[in-house]
C-alpha cells in the first residue's frame, strides 16, 4: 500500500512547471513552438520492438509498452514531460540491451497523449495527477514482478526522474532507482525517506532552479545521506538539462531549446553507471 503522502494534492506539477517554464523562457522557446500543430497527438506505438500490455490499478486500466527478455530483471522507464515519445522509447530499447539485458516497461502516464511542443508538454504535465502517476508506477512494478521479473527498478528522465525518486519513497516494492535530472518536491515525496537505493545524474550547466540544477542535486545528496539507503549522485561537467537525449530528433529539439551541448563520453559514462547500479541491486 502506498504511503499516505502519495495522496496529497498534485501541487508538485505546478511547482515543476513554474520553475521549468520560467527557466526555459530564457532559451527563446518560441522557436520550438508550432502554431499550426494540433493541440495533442495521439501516439501510435508502431515500433515492432515493443509489446503493448494493459495494466490494472485501482478502478482504471492504462497502456504500457514492453521490450526485453521475459525473465530479465524489470525496469519501469518514466517519460519526460513530452509523453511517451521517440526519446523515451529509445531509452527503453537501450536499457533492454545493457549487459545481460533488462525488461523495460514504459507506463503511459498521459494516457496516449504526446506534447508536440513546449506549450502542449506544459499543459499535459500541469494536468498530470502526480499521486496517480505514483500509483501507475506501483502497478507497473507489480506487473513486472508478476510476469517474470524477480526484481524491478524504476528509472526516469526530467519529470520522470522526479517521479522515479518519489517511487523510492512511496512504492515499497521498488528494488532500485536511477533518476536523471529531476527531484520531486517535498509535497510529493521527501527524499530523506527514500527506502530503495537511488542513483541520480545531473548536468553541471542545468539551470532549472530547485528541480535539476546543481543546488538541487546537492540538496538531494544530503537528503539521501540522511535516508540511510545506498545512493550515488553524479554531476557531469559541461552538460545541461536532458543531456542523455542523443537521437537525431532529440539533439535537434535540444538545440531549438538553447541546449547545444553534446558530450557522448558523459552519456556513455552515465549508461555505464546505470548498468552497474541496476545490475548490483536487481540481480537475483
Amino acid at each position: 500500500m502506498l504511503a499516505a503522502s502519495a495522496l496529497v494534492s498534485s501541487s508538485p506539477s505546478r511547482i515543476f512547471s513554474r520553475n521549468l517554464v520560467h527557466k526555459l523562457s530564457s532559451f527563446n522557446l518560441s522557436r520550438a513552438l508550432s502554431p499550426s500543430a494540433s493541440r495533442f497527438s495521439i501516439r501510435s506505438m508502431a515500433d515492432s520492438a515493443f509489446k503493448k500490455v494493459q495494466i490494472q490499478r485501482d478502478d482504471t486500466t492504462f497502456d504500457a509498452y514492453l521490450v526485453g527478455k521475459e525473465d530479465a530483471p524489470g525496469i519501469v522507464v518514466l517519460q519526460e514531460w513530452w509523453g511517451v515519445d521517440f526519446e523515451i522509447k529509445n531509452h527503453a530499447v537501450k536499457i533492454s540491451q545493457l549487459g545481460s539485458g533488462f525488461r523495460a516497461l514504459i507506463p503511459d502516464l498521459y494516457r496516449g497523449k504526446v506534447g508536440l511542443d513546449v506549450a502542449e508538454a506544459q499543459h499535459l504535465m500541469d494536468s498530470l495527477d502526480w499521486p496517480g502517476a505514483v500509483r501507475d508506477i506501483h502497478a507497473s512494478v507489480n506487473w513486472l514482478k508478476a510476469n517474470g521479473s524477480k526484481k524491478a527498478g524504476v528509472t526516469g528522465f526530467c519529470m520522470g526522474g522526479a517521479l522515479a525518486i518519489a517511487s523510492s519513497v512511496l512504492v515499497p516494492d521498488v528494488d532500485a532507482v536511477v533518476a536523471f535530472y529531476g527531484v520531486p518536491s517535498p509535497e510529493l515525496a521527501d527524499s530523506a525517506s527514500a527506502k530503495a537505493p537511488v542513483q541520480a545524474h545531473f548536468g553541471e550547466l542545468d539551470n532549472f532552479v530547485g528541480f535539476s540544477d546543481v543546488t538541487a542535486a546537492k540538496a538531494l545528496e544530503e537528503k539521501l545521506k540522511a535516508s540511510g539507503t545506498p545512493y550515488e549522485v553524479h554531476i557531469y561537467p559541461g552538460n545541461a538539462h536532458a543531456f542523455m537525449n542523443r537521437s537525431p530528433e532529440g539533439i535537434k529539439r535540444r538545440k531549438s531549446m538553447g541546449l547545444p551541448d553534446e558530450d557522448e563520453a558523459a552519456v556513455q559514462l552515465a549508461w555505464s553507471r546505470f548498468q552497474s547500479w541496476m545490475t548490483r541491486f536487481l540481480s537475483s
